[in-house]
């Protein structure tokens, strides 16, 4: 079945516009609705990242869940792992955290999560679909069984003493000095704090919200800027978060960006060398470098391979029973300790790492060199048919680009997810014909739009 409003990461679009105060109310009548199972009082956890639109939707949603009998706690500004957490530990029927992740801020979304903090099912979605659009009216709570919302003090230093309990107790980041980078979203105040009682020197920056500068020119999607003020600061590690801290990047002590690929790789050996390992392997997607799973295959670990997301990255681990899983942006999962994406537990896995070997993050994070990698996008014309791949002469492109790395390569030709664009991939041993085979697809995909 299609789906009108939710997308692989909830529900997301600019603010206002397709993210309306109508819509934000409407979904938590109808989630309340889905998840109103018994006779006990029930209630959901709402937290948010720090875009101005989120006082608009939060508001919008408690009148939406309350109206169906919800009692609903408000966290304030917390990263979405954390409000997976606190849905968990709270003992809430749901948990919703109101985000659009990595985007700008005038854009915003609704992300929910089920009583054991997991995000929903494709079937649970479904049915808040079709409640979204029809007439609720007869099925609000009455009049004496209308919802009542608090805001919940102290949800900071429970997600802190949560996050520090992922090392073991004597391990102390004396003598680090780590600049962090929360690019003036949900983790704004958390995460300085819980490095310092770590007992990291800690520099923080995009710590300074103001509703508009979410994701703008910092965090894990532009780590210039922490690149710039490690070398400045002679610092020895750079953490840069995205706006609702599911995601990490790193930066060493010489300023080099250090990705979730080779994130993965660090805590996975570690991990296996500690016996902590579920599986003799880690879950990844189809855009992992090629490098990384012949690193981890002469450890004698496996790869394990989704479609982008990291919806579908933990769906594997679930299924699959592993514990590690993760994304080239920094998507990673650590089952034993959360549901979904914590980049910080994960960046504190890694100091861990760093301090157990007393070696720089430069020595400790260069696990494997990654395969030269091409990515290329084609925009087409929707008149062909939108399946520009289904063409035999893309078919025949793809066949012969295969046939041509012959083992010493991947390609990855996968169309958008959002707009009318084929993105072509390539990574191989030699880059010049990396290049080529790129290059012939790309070519074969445009002549096939344009005829």
């Amino acid at each position: 079945m299609s789906r009108k409003y939710f997308g692989t990461d909830g529900i997301r679009g600019r603010a206002n516009g397709v993210i309306t105060a109508d819509l934000a109310l409407r979904v938590g009548q109808a989630t309340g609705l889905v998840f109103r199972r018994g006779e006990h009082r029930h209630r959901v956890v709402i937290g948010k990242d720090t875009r101005l639109s989120g006082y608009m939707i939060e508001t919008a949603m408690v009148a939406g869940f309350t109206s169906v009998g919800f009692d609903v706690l408000l966290l304030g500004p917390m990263p979405t792992p954390a409000v997976a957490m606190l849905t968990r530990s709270m003992r809430a029927d749901l948990g919703v955290m109101i985000s659009a992740s990595h985007n700008p801020f005038d854009d915003n979304g609704i992300k929910l999560f089920g009583p054991d903090g997991y995000k929903l099912s494709d079937g649970d979605e479904l049915e808040i679909e079709a409640l979204i659009d029809s007439d609720l009216s007869k099925k609000l709570a009455k009049s004496a069984a209308l919802g009542r919302a608090k805001r919940i003090e102290g949800v900071h230093d429970r997600y802190i003493e949560f996050a520090k309990r992922t090392l073991p107790r004597s391990l102390s980041l004396d003598g680090l000095r780590v600049v962090v980078d929360c690019a003036n979203g949900a983790a704004y105040r958390v995460v300085p704090e819980a490095l310092w009682e770590l007992g990291a020197e800690v520099i923080s920056v995009g710590v300074e919200p103001d509703g508009f500068n979410i994701n703008h020119e910092c965090g894990s999607t532009a780590p210039k800027a922490l690149r710039e003020k490690v070398r400045e600061l002679r610092a020895d590690v750079g953490i840069a978060l995205d706006g609702d801290a599911d995601r990490v990047v790193m930066v060493d002590e010489q300023g080099h960006l250090i990705d979730g690929d080779q994130l993965l790789a660090v805590i996975a050996e570690s991990w296996q060398e500690d016996g902590r390992l579920s599986k003799p392997g880690i879950v990844a997607t189809v855009m992992s470098n090629l490098g990384l799973e012949r690193h981890l295959a002469g450890k004698g670990l496996s790869l394990l391979r989704t479609a982008v997301g990291d919806r579908y990255v933990l769906e594997q681990m679930r299924e699959q029973g592993y514990n590690v899983g993760g994304e080239p942006s920094g998507h990673i999962i650590l089952s034993d300790y959360a549901t979904t994406g914590d980049g910080f537990v994960a960046a504190l896995q890694v100091l861990a790492v760093m301090k157990k070997l007393d070696q720089p993050l430069s020595k400790v994070c260069h696990r494997f060199d990654p395969l030269p990698q091409v990515t290329k996008n084609v925009r087409y014309k929707n008149g062909t048919g939108g399946k520009p791949t289904e063409h035999a002469k893309v078919l025949g492109a793809i066949a012969d680009a295969q046939q041509r790395l012959d083992g010493h390569g991947r390609l990855i030709v996968r169309p958008s997810g959002t707009e009318p664009v084929i993105r072509v991939t390539g990574e191989g041993d030699d880059p010049e014909l990396v290049e080529a085979v790129v290059d012939d697809i790309v070519d074969a995909i445009t002549a096939v739009s344009a005829a």
